[in-house]
């Protein structure tokens, strides 16, 4: 009996000592990964910085290229509609898909747990 109760001891400790190792080793794995993820997503926003920096400097082009022929001030004016009607559009479409993911639940998976819970209970009383 002593060796038994010595060996679900031993057995105990093991599963104790294995499953503080396990959660310690993912704790270090998490930090690692959250550690690249936040390096990643500093670059991303870097390259989107760049990215707009790249596209006022195109606007700006498109404006002097327009001087050309226009006024300066003009140039500025239709190169400014034309992304102030861009962004319109592009705000328009943005709030109709917004509108179409709203509210955020999964009612199709929803509905389809609901239609479960009924089929089990309704093979329960038979």
């Amino acid at each position: 009996m002593n060796d038994t109760h010595k060996l679900v001891n031993d057995l105990s400790e093991q599963i104790s000592r294995l499953v503080k190792d396990e959660l310690r080793l993912a704790r270090m794995e998490l930090t690692e990964k959250g550690k690249r993820a936040g390096f990643g997503a500093g670059l991303f926003g870097a390259a989107g910085m760049a990215a707009f920096f790249g596209g006022a400097t195109l606007v700006a082009a498109v404006v002097m290229l327009l001087a050309l022929v226009l006024p300066g001030w003009a140039a500025a004016a239709i190169v400014a509609a034309v992304l102030f009607i861009a962004a319109a559009l592009l705000g328009f479409f943005g709030r109709n898909e917004v509108k179409r993911a709203t509210p955020p639940v999964p009612t199709e998976a929803i509905a389809s747990v609901k239609a479960d819970i009924d089929m089990v209970k309704e093979r329960a009383r038979r």
